[in-house]
C-alpha cells in the first residue's frame, strides 16, 4: 500500500516508522504545514538570490552552485537519516531557494518579455491543487497499476537524465531534450505529466502514513519528500516555458 516513486517517500522508510504506544503520531494538517513552512523558507532564500542576479550575477551563480550542491547533500542526509529531518528539511528548502532563485532570474533575463518565471509559479501551484483536488475527490486514484506505471516512467526519465549527462561529459551532443523543437517540447511536456502524477502518490503516501499511525517527526519528512516533487515540477514547467519562448 505504501509505495511511490519518490525516493523520499519509499515503502520501506514508512514500514520502519510506526509510532511506539502512546507517542504522537503523523497527521495530514500536520504535514500540510510542514509543507507550508518549507515552501516558505524556499521563497524567502529564492528572493534573496533573484535580487543578487540583477546586482551581481557572478555571486549569484555562487550562490546557485553552492545550493545545488548544498540542496543534495542535505536531501541524502534526510534519506539516510530520517530522524534528522526536522532539522535538515528546513536547511534544504533554504539551499533549494537560493538555487532556484538564481536559476529563475537567469530564465527571466533570457526571456524578459514573457514573464515565464511568474508563470511557472502560478502553473506549479495550480497543478498542485489540481491534482489535490482529483485526488481528494476520487478521479485520480492511486491504485497498484497506476503507481507501477508513475514509478516506471519516473525511473525512465532519471535514465534519460543520467544518460545525457554521461553523454555530455564525452563530448556526445544528446541536447535535443532541451532544444525548442517539437521533438523537445513533447519530451519536456511528458515530463511535467510525470512529475505532476508524482504527486497523487505523493498525497497518497502522507494519507495512509498518517492512517498507519507513524511517528510525528515523519510529518517533517513527509513534507520534505513533497517539496522533492514540487521543486522537480517547477524546474521542468520553467523549462518548457523557455522552450515555447524559444520558438517565438
Amino acid at each position: 500500500m505504501l509505495r511511490t516513486s519518490n525516493p523520499a517517500l519509499s515503502q520501506k522508510v514508512f514500514r520502519k516508522s510506526v509510532a511506539e504506544s502512546g507517542a504522537q503520531t503523523m497527521t495530514i494538517n500536520g504535514s500540510i504545514q510542514k509543507t507550508g513552512l518549507l515552501v516558505l523558507l524556499t521563497i524567502i532564500s529564492a528572493t534573496y538570490t533573484w535580487s543578487k542576479f540583477n546586482i551581481a550575477p557572478e555571486i549569484a551563480q555562487g550562490w546557485m552552485i553552492g545550493g545545488a550542491i548544498g540542496g543534495f547533500i542535505a536531501a541524502m542526509v534526510i534519506v539516510f537519516k530520517r530522524n534528522l529531518a526536522k532539522y535538515v528539511a528546513p536547511i534544504y528548502a533554504v539551499l533549494e531557494g537560493l538555487f532556484l532563485g538564481a536559476i529563475s532570474a537567469y530564465f527571466n533575463a533570457m526571456f524578459p518579455e514573457e514573464g515565464i518565471v511568474m508563470r511557472a509559479v502560478a502553473l506549479t501551484f495550480g497543478v498542485l491543487f489540481a491534482m489535490l483536488m482529483l485526488y481528494r475527490a476520487g478521479i485520480i486514484k492511486a491504485t497498484k497499476k497506476f503507481r507501477a506505471g508513475v514509478m516506471a516512467a519516473t525511473g525512465g526519465v532519471a535514465l534519460v537524465y543520467f544518460i545525457t549527462i554521461v553523454a555530455n561529459m564525452f563530448g556526445a551532443n544528446l541536447n535535443f531534450m532541451y532544444e525548442s523543437s517539437l521533438l523537445g517540447i513533447g519530451i519536456s511536456l511528458v515530463i511535467v505529466v510525470i512529475a505532476a502524477l508524482n504527486l497523487i502518490l505523493d498525497f497518497d503516501f502522507i494519507e495512509k502514513g498518517s492512517q498507519a499511525g507513524l511517528d510525528k517527526n515523519m510529518e517533517w519528512y513527509a513534507a520534505f519528500g513533497l517539496m522533492v516533487t514540487l521543486v522537480w515540477l517547477y524546474i521542468e514547467i520553467l523549462r518548457l516555458l523557455a522552450l515555447f519562448a524559444g520558438r517565438d
